[in-house]
């Protein structure tokens, strides 16, 4: 995948789905909110152009209560797959507030999880707050092997080290 997310959101990992929605029941009475991240279908097994929804970020000092969640914006980390966000209601309403909208900005998709958080439970919002079919796909999503090494990679890297100087 290059620098940016590739086209269409064509839909949302299952697993990606759950996370915010287990994520929403533990924070309950409070709001919960993250950010959601992208990749490309095909790096995800799907055989078309595209972007899924793959990973939903939780951002430190995020601050909630029964009515709203803030996020830091200092926190939220500059990331090309950046694709929108995601939130609960504790009060179950499956509708955009005012202050919903306002954030609705940045990214394609905002998507809104509702007490009692069942797979039913949600509704996703493009960006001016209007409903969007989002369908949720059974993918797994990349393995992330940002931080992956073990010592093997390290002597390695040492070795090599040795031989530029």
């Amino acid at each position: 995948m290059g620098l940016f997310r590739s086209g269409e959101i064509l839909g949302i990992a299952e697993s990606a789905l759950e996370f915010a929605r287990a994520a929403s029941e533990d924070t309950h009475p409070n709001e919960y909110m993250g950010l959601l991240r992208g990749d490309a279908a095909r790096k995800v097994g799907l055989d078309r152009d595209g972007t899924v929804l793959t990973d939903v970020l939780v951002i430190p000092g995020t601050e909630s209560n029964p009515v709203s969640a803030t996020v830091k914006t200092s926190m939220v980390p500059n990331d090309m797959r950046a694709a929108g966000s995601i939130h609960s209601h504790p009060n179950g309403v499956l509708q955009p507030s005012d202050a919903d909208l306002a954030t609705f900005g940045r990214g394609d998709v905002h998507i809104i999880v509702g007490y009692p958080y069942g797979p039913d439970d949600w509704q996703a919002f493009d960006n001016d707050g209007e409903p969007i079919e989002l369908p949720v796909l059974d993918i797994d999503p990349p393995e992330e092997t940002f931080f992956h090494f073990d010592q093997h990679d390290i002597d390695q890297e040492l070795r090599e080290e040795e031989w530029d100087s």
